[in-house]
């Protein structure tokens, strides 16, 4: 309900015409009661046609009037929703791209991959039904008071009944609130055991891990499968409850009347009118109470999209400079995970300067990878400072930083677009022979020559579908399109026979002619001999710098056959 009061706040205007029309459309509902009454207590009881006519007649414009307002109510209503359900789905889609990889990171994938479910939920909880049942609450006392200046004891009855299911449906939505939290939790687990499932199809079945799977799927099922049970029993007992409730208010409503009319003290036109009006106050109070499930439905996803909102973003501007040079310097620079005993290294202090070629090694979990992200402003350390041209990187633009460098991660992912528009990624504007020489040069000239559709072949679940070769080269083309000043290469021959080996020492030595400062994260014996610096982050907690003064050679293919 506060997103709603939100959503209305930011649009006064059309919050002030939603409860004009909802006011028309309201009164207007009053003439089908009033018209009952009428031709009970005239004509039936004088029998002239002309006053049934008229009465008909106005009846009947009432109704048209009543559905009119009742449709420019909802293209309001829609009109609130649109910009807000717009703005939470691209919003909550942003935070995926914008939030720091690091702080995304400590969030469980399943959690992540329910931030879009999240809003389409919040979509459908506020939508322009939902939100012209809320106007209508308020107007069950119109009815009531009408039925008030017909007879107070009737009045009397309804009211009973309107608080009671109106109690029914708030207590209701308090009970659900705690149980659909957790079935979110659950959710997000279920999401996570079918992500492992479909992604992992071979690790799955070489490993015979399909047992533990199941069994885990079992087990989230069982705990989701209760949780959603409560869920529906207790949304299934509020809504009978209050169509119980309703049932017995209009049983209620004619025996009272009729032993009025017994009395004396009203007609049967009165009565019946009186039980129309009583089901039109109760039928925006019913409905509201069966929302509770909805709204805490909602609420838990603006909760889980509020988290998501809290999350430190990468900025949209920043530091930058015309012509970046390719100097590189660690200024006492540590980094530690969240929860770690250890930092992976500690007060790392080095001076690179532009043409360089630099290699780190150390064994795994050393730290290889995480010092590429930190190069590549991915994520940053806990201490120190790492300078681009003594820009300090956090407080650079992360888009133009990125057009900087050429960055070949060690296990790389595709989007889901065609080869050419991941190549190109980087450099939309790229021409033909800009990419055509970044395609020889990686080696794919005769893979994409032999795929069906060359460069609009489509690449799909991150390119997965792929061996490891032909992303690895994939990969070392698109990074290539940038042609940055600072390479960053993390185990750029890994996976790789000796024809791609033999095109990344290609493209490291074109590179290094350039004078692009190269950094290389990798074992080969080759590439430490031939570094100008080395880093040892097997040396701990402070790496270990050996500097040499020598050029990266790229070896023969035959050489790396092993």
């Amino acid at each position: 309900m506060k997103e709603l009061f939100r959503r209305l706040m930011q649009h006064p205007w059309l919050a002030s015409e939603i409860a004009i029309a909802t006011v028309f459309a309201n009164i207007l509902a009053l003439a089908s009661p009033l018209f009952v009454i009428q031709v009970l207590n005239r004509y039936v009881a004088h029998g002239v046609d002309a006053t049934l006519a008229t009465l008909a007649s106005g009846a009947l414009l009432a109704i048209v009037l009543e559905f009119m307002f009742r449709q420019v109510r909802s293209r309001l209503a829609r009109d609130v929703s649109t910009d807000a359900n717009f703005e939470i789905s691209t919003g909550g889609f942003g935070l995926l791209i914008k939030a720091r990889a690091g702080s995304l990171e400590r969030i469980p994938p399943g959690q992540r991959r329910q931030l879009a479910g999240a809003a389409t939920t919040v979509e459908s909880a506020y939508g322009a039904g939902n939100i012209a049942a809320v106007y209508d609450v308020p107007f069950a006392l119109l009815f009531l008071g009408v039925l008030f200046l017909l007879n107070t004891t009737l009045s009397g009855v309804v009211a009973l009944f309107l608080v009671i299911v109106f109690v029914i449906g708030a207590i209701g939505a308090l009970s659900i609130q705690e149980p659909t939290h957790e079935l979110m939790q659950a959710d997000a687990t279920g999401n996570t055991l079918i992500a492992t499932a479909s992604n992992q199809i071979d690790t799955v079945r070489a490993f015979n891990a399909g047992d533990y799977l199941h069994r885990a799927w079992r087990q989230h099922s069982a705990a989701a499968q209760r949780l959603r049970t409560w869920i529906d029993a207790r949304q299934g007992l509020i809504q009978t409850l209050s169509q119980t409730a309703t049932a017995l208010m209009g049983v209620l409503v004619i025996t009272t009347g009729a032993t009025l009319v017994v009395a004396g003290d009203i007609t049967v036109g009165i009565m019946v009118g009186a039980n129309i009006l009583a089901a039109r106050a109760m039928m925006p109070v019913s409905r509201f109470s069966q929302l509770g499930g909805v709204f805490a439905r909602a609420a838990q996803s603006l909760k889980l999209i509020q988290e998501f909102t809290r999350l430190p973003l990468e900025p949209d501007g920043g530091s930058s400079k015309e012509a970046y040079g390719g100097a590189i310097e660690f200024r006492d620079v540590s980094f530690s995970y969240a929860g770690a005993n250890t930092p992976l290294f500690e007060s790392l202090s080095a001076n690179v300067e532009p043409g360089s070629v630099v290699v780190i090694s150390g064994r795994n979990g050393a730290g290889k990878t995480t010092m590429a992200r930190l190069l590549a402003g991915i994520i940053q350390p806990v201490r120190g400072q790492i300078l681009a041209d003594g820009l300090d990187l956090r407080q650079v633009s992360p888009e133009w930083w990125r057009r900087q460098i050429v960055y070949l991660p060690q296990e790389p992912d595709f989007l889901d677009a065609s080869i050419g528009d991941n190549l190109k990624m980087a450099d939309p504007g790229m021409d033909g022979a800009r990419l055509s020489h970044i395609i020889t040069t990686a080696g794919l000239t005769r893979y994409i020559d032999e795929s069906a559709g060359g460069l609009d072949t489509r690449i799909s679940d991150g390119g997965r579908n792929l061996s490891r070769g032909i992303r690895r080269r994939l990969a070392l083309a698109r990074a290539l399109g940038t042609d940055g000043k600072l390479a960053i290469l993390d185990e750029p021959t890994e996976g790789l026979d000796a024809e791609g080996i033999a095109c990344v020492y290609t493209a490291m030595k074109e590179m290094a002619a350039r004078g692009r400062t190269v950094i290389v994260i990798s074992h080969d014996p080759k590439l430490v001999k031939g570094a100008h610096l080395f880093i040892d982050l097997d040396h701990k907690p402070v790496p270990r710098l050996i500097e040499r003064s020598r050029t990266v050679e790229a070896p023969a293919p035959e050489d790396d056959g092993s």
